[in-house]
């Protein structure tokens, strides 16, 4: 038996495929240091993680986290505001941003439900009204739809909250382009598409910056003209001015499970996937912790053709530094900052 399947048969028999909904609550202590997000060791803006939750609920079998493998406990620091508070407080004179969240989603049940995103969007609030010439920035990457901005707690939901950080944060969509058979078994609790439109919507009503998006994943063996128009036009119409790519990044084992999920429903899909990550030449394309990232070749042409289509729609692009090293792309290609003021995985550098 390979270890692929032998892997498969024992996440159904341990039912980790995905999440399981059960959560604890425990403390982290005062004095943690928050993780600087910069995994490439180039990253131009100095980013610190916020992590308030030890796995997460959104399930998405490419997780970048776990690799899709969702059998750790979910944990929830319910205290994580306190920590925060300690830490940016000590931290309030360095220009920086702070992302909620590189490794779990900033809005889902377990974050929504204990308050716990509430109280750390509060604790934000609170050290604006102390420090108003704090340089700290919020930056958040999410999946979540307009029933998550709407989730109250003790009598606020999270769009009252985006409000009164109106000038200090931004809110990105977190959004891939892959066929819809394909997102609800790769993303099985994520918000659909037409609600995470519709979030973007509502934080632009509120005057909240939402006109950037984080594409990913980016399936290689579903992209033609067509669908990259349409999907285009959609971020168009939602005023969305900007867009960072990231292909899907993948260990075998998944590579292997999304593959046969696209071959249910197109066989040429799966074996153009397999096309795009098993090559010999592409043995040594690796992202962090050795997952596999797409043909190099196929991924520079097909960056210039995105670069091309997005322009079209006035849609401008930022690219972080280990795509640009991989690939070669320079300056003058995609600038770091580019005309719209956005850099690297689409922090917008006007906030400061």
């Amino acid at each position: 038996m390979s270890i692929i399947i032998w892997l498969f048969i024992q996440r159904l028999k341990a039912k980790t495929v995905i999440p399981s909904p059960k959560v604890s609550l425990k403390k982290i202590s005062l004095d943690t240091e928050l993780e600087i997000h910069n995994y490439t060791e180039r990253c131009p803006t100095l980013t610190y993680e916020v992590t308030p939750v030890d796995g997460c609920m959104v399930g998405c079998l490419y997780c970048l986290v776990t690799d899709g493998i969702h059998e750790q406990p979910l944990v929830v620091y319910d205290n994580y505001h306190e920590m925060l508070k300690v830490f940016m407080e000590k931290h309030k004179d360095n220009e920086h941003f702070y992302y909620f969240s590189a490794k779990t989603e900033a809005f889902h049940e377990a974050t929504l439900q204990t308050g716990v995103a509430h109280n750390i969007l509060r604790t934000f609030i609170k050290h604006f009204n102390i420090y108003p010439d704090s340089k700290a920035r919020l930056f958040i990457a999410s999946k979540a739809g307009i029933k998550h901005l709407l989730v109250e707690h003790e009598g606020e939901s999270i769009m009252d909250l985006f409000i009164k950080l109106r000038g200090k944060m931004q809110f990105n969509t977190s959004i891939s382009i892959m066929p819809p058979e394909l997102r609800t078994i790769l993303e099985p609790y994520s918000a659909p598409c037409d609600e995470r439109m519709a979030a973007v919507r509502l934080c632009q009503e509120n005057d909240i910056l939402s006109n950037s998006a984080l594409v990913q994943p980016i399936v290689p063996s579903f992209l033609t003209k067509e669908r990259t128009d349409d999907f285009f036009k959609m971020l168009k119409d939602n005023n969305i001015i900007n867009f960072k790519p990231e292909f899907m990044t993948v260990c075998m084992e998944n590579l292997s499970w999304i593959g046969q999920i696209l071959g249910s429903i197109d066989r040429d899909m799966e074996r153009r996937l397999y096309d795009f990550y098993l090559a010999p030449e592409n043995k040594d394309h690796r992202k962090q912790r050795g997952r596999t990232a797409p043909n190099r070749v196929w991924s520079l042409n097909c960056i210039r053709e995105l670069l091309r289509d997005a322009n079209d729609y006035g849609i401008s692009t930022s690219i972080c530094y280990w795509v640009r090293n991989e690939l070669g792309i320079s300056e003058e290609m995609i600038p770091t900052v580019n005309k719209n003021g956005f850099q690297c995985l689409g922090y917008q550098r006007r906030l400061f």
